[in-house]
């Protein structure tokens, strides 16, 4: 009986593994990204034309107004894609929170400080704990907004390469932590007010009186946090790794055991790092901190976030630098950053047709006409209960796919789906903890996710042959294990009856 079971289970095992080849094989027969999306900002420009002529349009939930599909090719688009190329160009969100922070980056790096601190790192965290501990660093990382993507993926594969592991797996544990958890954390994060003020908005037009917390869904991000962790580990072991094999390739570090300059080093890091943690306490913790706003709110804080990051990274290896004498001048920081500035070429260049397609595909509301549309779609379903809102994070993870930003979603299906759950006796705290689930898991298998070419350009360090496919089907089995786990967590938070958040129900209206 047994061994029948184990039969059965090795071939499913060999069945998923067999479906993630044939994801790699044909995702790699996709062109190069640069390519991609190219052809994806060309489709644009001619489903707008098509759509236009078609007269499609829907009717925005929350404003009544017609949304219109807009002909990207008439007289005014056309001199919109020739005058706004620049614009879009430099006005792409990723490009300059990816360049300014590896500034700092580049110098922390290439200093030593990074191979040194993962040395440490190596020589004092049990191997059993390092992907624990990653994954779990990842998963919180939001709460510095991106940056996660530019200091954590790269550094996960770094992890893995210096102790030995395959350094694909490292950066597809970090960018499943980072992006497939997206808002799952311990702390409260620029996400939670942004998106509480949307859902009460939505709320206000069912029940005017209702207030949702920023606090609506923390206790379930916490346990969130928890459960990917557990997730992403299990994955990463007993599926991407053993997948990838051993790694024979160039890039790996050094794990030699720390020398007298290391660790002179590292003290000199560490007591900069110290020092600039308590400038930033000063600077935010009282009320009249010059990172608070006039309302005494951390907003700057927030917004210079990626800038902080620089400088938390760049000081510490300038201070390592000097003391170990890897920096002994300032052509010697200046030649660092140029170095790293040169690595990040390939990125650039696929910014430059990200950021066209992502504007064509804004400008044309295909994007805001698909998640009406899906909303109807699901208002029509005639489901209840727990299948409509599992239903519910499918459709909102399905947008996803192709709309990457979370605001902006949940500003054009908030609307809908807040007060048709409220109808149905479900609060509004409920219905975002669900949007929040969908708006994650598929983050790290869609191409038009921003950050996935520096994804790529990352894991090209290691194999520069990598394509897409290879990428995509490296990820694929963190999207659905987030995905059934993280949807069964809140239908269990459901059942249970537990609270999303201090003051947040999960029934509407609340029960006594």
């Amino acid at each position: 009986m047994a061994d029948g079971k184990s039969k059965k289970k090795s071939a499913r095992r060999f069945s998923f593994l067999k479906l993630l080849d044939l994801v790699e094989r044909w995702g790699n027969r996709l062109p190069h990204p640069f390519a991609l999306f190219f052809l994806f900002a060309l489709a644009v420009l001619i489903v707008s034309w098509l759509a236009a002529a078609a007269g499609l349009a829907v009717t925005h939930p929350a404003t009544g107004k017609a949304i219109n599909a807009v002909n990207l090719l008439d007289r005014q688009g056309i001199q919109n894609i020739l005058t706004k190329a620049v614009s879009n160009f430099t006005g792409f969100a990723p490009l300059g929170t990816v360049l300014v922070a590896m500034i700092g980056v580049g110098v922390a790096e290439r200093s030593g400080l990074f191979t040194a601190a993962l040395k440490a790192l190596a020589a004092g965290v049990p191997g059993w704990l390092m992907t624990t501990a990653l994954v779990f660093a990842a998963v919180n990382a939001d709460i510095v907004v991106d940056a996660g993507y530019v200091i954590l993926v790269p550094l996960g594969a770094v992890l893995f390469a210096g102790i030995g592991r395959h350094p694909l797996a490292g950066l597809a544990a970090a960018f499943a932590g980072v992006s497939g958890g997206f808002s799952s954390n311990i702390f409260l994060t620029p996400i939670d007010p942004l998106l509480a003020g949307l859902t009460q908005e939505a709320a206000r037009l069912y029940d005017p009186g209702y207030t949702v917390p920023i606090t609506a869904n923390y206790y379930f991000m916490i346990a969130s946090v928890a459960l990917q962790t557990i997730v992403a580990v299990w994955v990463t072991v007993r599926i991407v790794e053993p997948r990838l094999g051993p790694y024979t390739g160039a890039g790996q570090e050094s794990m030699e055991p720390l020398g007298t300059d290391e660790k002179r080093g590292l003290r000199a890091a560490g007591i900069t790092f110290v020092a600039e943690t308590l400038v930033l306490l000063l600077l935010t913790v009282p009320s009249n901190g010059l990172l608070r706003d006039a309302d005494g709110a951390l907003q700057p804080l927030f917004q210079g976030m990626v800038t902080l990051m620089a400088i938390g990274f760049l000081l510490p290896g300038l201070a390592y630098g000097f003391v170990t004498r890897t920096i002994a001048s300032n052509r010697d920081v200046g030649r660092m950053i140029e170095e790293t500035m040169s690595t990040m070429g390939s990125y650039v260049a696929l910014a430059f047709a990200a950021s066209q397609f992502v504007a064509y595909f804004g400008w044309s509301n295909l994007g805001l006409i698909m998640a009406v549309t899906g909303a109807g779609l699901l208002q029509a379903s005639g489901l209840t209960g727990i299948a409509l809102i599992v239903l519910f994070i499918f459709v909102c993870a399905t947008i996803d796919l192709f709309v990457a930003s979370a605001s902006a979603k949940w500003a054009v299906i908030g609307p809908v789906f807040v007060p048709m759950l409220m109808i149905l006796g479900y609060s509004p705290e409920l219905t975002q903890a669900a949007y929040r689930i969908g708006d994650s898991f598929t983050n790290i298998v869609t191409p038009l996710m921003p950050y996935m070419p520096l994804i790529i350009a990352f894991a090209q360090k290691y194999e520069p042959k990598l394509r897409l496919g290879t990428l995509m089907a490296l990820m694929l089995p963190y999207s659905i294990a987030f995905a059934i786990s993280w949807s069964i967590l809140l239908a269990l938070w459901l059942l249970l009856g537990i609270p999303l958040g201090p003051g947040a129900a999960l029934t509407y209206p609340r029960l006594p």
